[in-house]
């Protein structure tokens, strides 16, 4: 008989929905009642050690219609729409027969995550939490594929860097969609034999990467770790710590990336784990110089306040209660405008908070904040004369926008929304670059869509992403992020492929 535990149920659960994109209205009422259908009798069913067998889910058949209509119910709550029933129909039927020890041989992540004093159920769900991640796709492949709009008068020519949810790869492609040169190296190469929750997706593609000068790259396995290639894609280093979403390298060779350890926090919750992000430094040859908790940079700052808003029983969190998406080191140039904005301080983004916000790493300590302008951001930057650009994934239901704004008096200066004729949305992920021409690169990553938009709204060159995910090829990769790089960027050591 399957026994298995009710959070590992719930946070597999949660990996297939929390980065899924809204649906339309209709459907998304059905699947707010599948999610209700499911969440309220599975909680119901525990015993009192929080676990949950196959003979007690003939209740929670039972009361799956009634269930499904509560859920319908509360669709206009703010929450993010549920996928189908079948994400956790999956989860049960991949249940190992015993739970008491994970399968095979898992490796131990940093910090307390191997803890003797925690119990079996705190460390599963701290092993859980690692599995946390992004789908390699979401939706439906359309006809179009490659560069199928290019004004070059009007367009910033340059190379493209792009990941994808295709697989572990990076592309630099020119202005007409032509490869120039590829980087490819699965997981499996980089550390062979280490072992990954059941339900991981993340090791299957690079959520981030960074071309050097020479045509060395930096890639982020989302959640998993953080290698560095050379130009014909074999490993200089690799770093294993929890990388996700961001990094930057700095003149020095130093490496900042946003990494994660599953932990428990009493001031949050006293015995549920959560994903603490860290800002960690590595060396140029990737070792750890520190690690800074953004966590702590909160609580020690007069922005502490936000935190009262999280809560390990809301849905949206589950654990990873600050989804820190975005970092960039400050080089001093707005120090004048603000002192936050000194050298050395880092701009984030952290999702859950709907915040972004100044670090200062040698304290560390929040010194400056902004939040209410955005739903769920992503990629904010300074502009070189002290604007800040955000990527607002959900301003209204069903659309996102890029917004330019002061910092400091928050009086809006620009954005685009997209039109009726030119829609324009991702629920997860996206991603914002300023020209030097003054146009934006805007990466809609749930549509698998690059575009180069001007201040007027005009569209003068657009990517379709031509890579196809899901079990029939059904699904546009998830486009993770398209940078342009400046047209002198030197690629002597690039190789288009065959």
């Amino acid at each position: 008989m399957y026994t298995f535990s009710a959070t590992e149920m719930i946070v597999n659960f949660v990996n297939e929905v929390n980065f899924a994109p809204a649906e339309p209205r209709a459907e998304g009422v059905f699947r707010w009642g599948a999610g209700g259908a499911i969440l309220g009798p599975m909680l119901a069913t525990l015993d009192k050690r929080g676990r949950v067998s196959v003979p007690k889910l003939a209740a929670f058949v039972a009361v799956f219609c009634i269930g499904g209509l509560i859920g319908a119910l509360i669709v206009g709550s703010g929450l993010s729409p549920h996928r189908r029933v079948a994400a956790l129909v999956r989860s049960l039927q991949s249940a190992p027969e015993s739970r008491s020890q994970p399968p095979g041989r898992w490796r131990p992540a940093r910090g307390e995550l191997a803890d003797a004093d925690l119990t079996d159920e705190q460390q599963r769900e701290l092993e859980s939490l690692v599995a946390l991640g992004y789908l390699d796709g979401s939706t439906r492949a359309g006809a179009e594929a490659g560069v199928v709009v290019h004004e070059s008068p009007r367009a910033y020519e340059g190379l493209n860097l792009m990941t994808s949810g295709h697989g572990p790869e990076a592309l630099l492609i020119d202005m007409d969609g032509r490869v120039l040169h590829s980087w490819c190296r699965s997981f499996d190469d980089i550390w062979p034999g280490r072992q990954l929750p059941p339900s991981t997706k993340t090791h299957r593609f690079w959520r981030r990467a960074h071309v050097c000068p020479n045509g060395d790259l930096l890639a982020i396995f989302e959640g998993l770790g953080l290698v560095r290639l050379d130009r014909d894609s074999e490993i200089v280093w690799a770093y294993d710590g929890l990388c996700h979403h961001d990094l930057q390298v700095e003149d020095n060779g130093s490496v900042f990336v946003l990494e994660r350890e599953p932990r428990i926090v009493p001031s949050i919750h006293p015995e549920r784990p959560i994903l603490e992000d860290l800002v960690t430094e590595l060396g140029p040859d990737g070792e750890v110089l520190r690690r800074v908790s953004i966590l702590e940079a909160f609580s020690r700052s007069g922005y502490s306040p936000l935190l009262d808003q999280l809560s390990l029983d809301d849905p949206r969190f589950m654990g990873d209660v600050f989804h820190t998406n975005t970092l960039e080191l400050l080089d001093g140039s707005l120090a004048e405008l603000c002192q936050a904005f000194a050298r050395g301080n880092a701009l984030v983004s952290v999702l859950r908070l709907d915040t972004v916000a100044v670090l200062n790493l040698d304290e560390p300590v929040v010194e400056w904040a902004l939040t209410g302008l955005w739903e769920e951001q992503h990629q904010p930057t300074f502009l070189p004369d002290g604007r800040l650009m955000v990527f607002d994934n959900r301003p209204t239901a069903g659309s996102s926008r890029v917004v330019e704004m002061d910092p400091l008096t928050q009086e809006l200066l620009w954005s685009y929304e997209g039109a009726v004729d030119e829609p324009f949305f991702t629920s997860t992920c996206g991603s914002g670059q300023r020209l030097p021409n003054g146009n934006t690169l805007v990466t809609e990553s749930d549509n698998g869509r690059a575009f180069e938009v001007t201040r007027g709204g005009q569209i003068v060159w657009e990517f379709v992403s031509p890579y196809r995910a899901g079990e029939n090829g059904e699904l546009v990769a998830t486009l993770f992020e398209v940078v342009r790089l400046p047209p002198d960027f030197p690629t002597e050591w690039a190789v288009a492929p065959e």
